[in-house]
């Protein structure tokens, strides 16, 4: 296997960081017998850029790298055909590299595949990076944009939706329909699925409405996950579920015929995504309907410095899968 930055940092007891700014040629806090370190690590390595690095000697870039964690969800399509019209508008390539879902290592090893070459920027496509990542995307003075995903750190740019309103949304919603016990399944404990379970709170706590732990059942945004969490709710007395995601609520729905019950009449659903999906079922389900194409397009107008809408509006779009109550 072709030896990386992160086999050079290992060897040297560096960060990954730091061996990037040193392999870049780029300023930073490194001595120069640091800088004598890491190249004669990669030396004994045998470390190379890829071909690419030749286009390091153009002033340009334009290439975009877009890196996607495969989170067992559908909503990435749309992203990706986004980013790639608003690209083409703006004479820049993209390349696409996976990094597995939620894998640390196949994470850490798609962006430092990335950064082995000349690029006008990167694109994390729910991406959750640790500390690790964070440093070696600063460190790179490679631009980069977090993209369906909000940090909550003004200092990192990040397209997405309002998490937290679209959970509050739904929620209310729900509540609105006369609904009082409601859950949030299939969330996981990220920034993306910590802000929806904010918004969900916060929704349940300005109607001054009971809520309990158990009605919140954890997941991975999957349809295995809405299968799954369905048989706790049964016995929580539970009337009406806020979905983490169409794949989500497409599994509740799925086990929810196996348990015999009627929908909306015995259990209502409001998902979150608004992707073909909830059309395609039975009953067809109400969402928060986010624009990910759109989400797509603005991440890299906000990664080229071009006008940028950060936060992307969402719409509630009714169908038939929430019945009312009173």
């Amino acid at each position: 296997m072709k030896p990386t930055i992160k086999d050079i940092a290992a060897q040297t007891g560096l960060s990954i960081a730091t061996v990037s700014r040193v392999l870049g040629h780029k300023h930073g806090n490194y001595s120069q017998k640091t800088h004598d370190k890491v190249l004669a690590a990669a030396q004994e390595l045998g470390y190379r850029k890829n071909s690419a690095a030749v286009e390091l000697v153009k002033k340009h870039a334009d290439v975009l790298a877009v890196i996607i964690n495969a989170t067992p969800t559908n909503f990435s399509t749309a992203i990706i055909d986004g980013i790639q019209q608003r690209a083409g508008e703006l004479g820049q390539q993209v390349i696409i590299l996976y990094a597995g879902n939620r894998d640390t290592a196949l994470q850490h090893q798609a962006i430092t595949t990335a950064l082995e070459r000349p690029l006008a920027g990167i694109l994390l496509v729910a991406i959750e990076p640790d500390e690790e990542d964070r440093q070696l995307l600063q460190a790179s003075q490679t631009p980069f944009c977090f993209v369906s995903l909000n940090l909550d750190d003004p200092t990192i740019k990040s397209v997405s939706s309002d998490n937290r309103q679209l959970a509050y949304r739904a929620t209310t919603y729900l509540i609105d329909h006369g609904h009082t016990h409601i859950g949030l399944a299939g969330i996981d404990n990220f920034h993306t699925g910590s802000q929806r379970l904010a918004g969900y709170q916060q929704a349940l706590a300005d109607h001054q409405l009971p809520q309990d732990p158990a009605w919140v059942q954890p997941g991975d945004y999957s349809y295995q996950a809405g299968q799954n969490v369905l048989p706790a709710y049964l016995a929580l007395g539970v009337t009406a579920i806020v979905a983490a995601s169409d794949m989500v609520a497409a599994g509740l729905l799925t086990a929810a015929k196996q348990h015999h019950l009627v929908l909306p009449d015995q259990l209502s659903l409001i998902s979150i995504d608004g992707t073909i999906i909830c059309d395609l079922t039975t009953p067809a389900l109400t969402s928060m309907t986010q624009d990910f194409r759109t989400i797509g397009q603005q991440s890299v107008n906000r990664l080229l410095g071009q006008p940028t809408q950060a936060i992307s509006p969402v719409v509630l779009v009714e169908r038939d899968s929430v019945t009312i109550t009173r």
